[in-house]
């Protein structure tokens, strides 16, 4: 089931207690849910009384595909689903769920990096049986890339999707897509400590992405689409974030607010926040801790999105 966003009341702090909720605690680990369930569509009623939640996949090195949702809550709740074949990644984008013009066959897609290669996969999901991943290659000499994100601003005009890449030699690059194709728009220095990045906003006139330095300082670093333009860059945090290797970033509620799974390889372990719309060191920031029944052994960890929902989340 398609996790809903909660409408807000208030601003700023607010937007943590109204989109966390009480719940208890249960012993063991639920029965892994299959993945058609994804391709389910709550209404929007039910999008006012329902906790936000996130969406979280982890492919792993031996080559499968395992995921989670996890609700926001005191605590925070996790529901895997089954685990699926894939193919041995070492860092990975965003999955995004598209389907066919008759709305008869569902299917996510995303980009991914195997050794020096970028490959796109498109994921077929089907109501009886396991997801089926298919993959195509569409570039080379990715191998001292460290990680990559993508952006897929869809709604506002003019559209675009952007793949970014963090590379060991301290600079961000930026690429456009264009019906796959993969095309360089240059770089920009000034990354050399960064660790971590995802996609925290997208829009027609700039992309943010929400980065992490091997210190453990937390920021933010928007990116206007207008080439000539330099990234703005501003720190949320001073420390605290060192520990992960991966953030997962949701929307949650009307006002921009997100969630954020921190994935901790090291121990396997998600910690779930709740943050306000980024603005720099005014951010509000809350940790509600360890998410349990969930065990993140994958290489890396991704949002499982929609094509046609952007994060707002700057």
């Amino acid at each position: 089931m398609r996790l809903q966003h909660l409408a807000l009341a208030t601003a700023g702090l607010g937007l943590i207690a109204a989109s966390v909720v009480s719940v208890p605690a249960t012993a063991g680990t639920p029965d892994p849910k299959p993945w058609s369930d994804r391709t389910k569509q709550s209404n929007s009623a039910k999008a006012a009384t329902e906790a936000c939640g996130i969406s979280v996949g982890y492919p792993t090195a031996a080559g499968s595909m395992e995921s989670a949702d996890v609700i926001a809550g005191r605590p925070p709740q996790g529901a895997p689903y089954e685990p699926f074949k894939f193919v041995g990644t070492r860092a990975n984008a965003t999955w995004y769920m598209a389907a066919n013009a008759a709305g008869t066959q569902f299917y996510y897609y995303g980009l991914l990096l195997q050794g020096g290669n970028l490959y796109r996969h498109t994921t077929y999901v089907y109501p009886y049986r396991p997801p089926v991943a298919t993959f195509k290659k569409v570039g080379s000499g990715w191998t001292s890339f460290k990680t990559i994100a993508t952006s897929n601003d869809s709604i506002d005009g003019p559209s675009h999707a952007y793949l970014y890449g963090l590379n060991s030699n301290g600079s961000l690059y930026r690429y456009s897509i264009v019906r796959g194709a993969i095309k360089s728009l240059g770089s920009f220095p000034g990354f050399k400590g960064f660790k971590t990045m995802t996609v925290i906003s997208e829009t027609m006139t700039y992309d943010t992405l929400l980065m992490t330095t091997t210190a453990g300082a937390l920021w933010t670093v928007r990116i206007p689409v207008a080439a000539s333009t330099k990234p703005v860059l501003k720190r949320i945090r001073s420390g605290g974030w060192q520990n992960f290797e991966s953030l997962v970033v949701e929307n949650c509620g009307t006002r921009g607010g997100v969630l954020i799974v921190g994935v901790d390889n090291n121990t396997q372990t998600g910690t779930l926040y709740a943050m306000s719309k980024a603005n720099g060191a005014a951010t509000a920031l809350t940790g509600y801790g360890r998410i349990p029944g969930v065990v993140f052994n994958g290489v890396s960890s991704v949002r499982l999105g929609y094509h046609y929902d952007p994060m707002r989340g700057e």
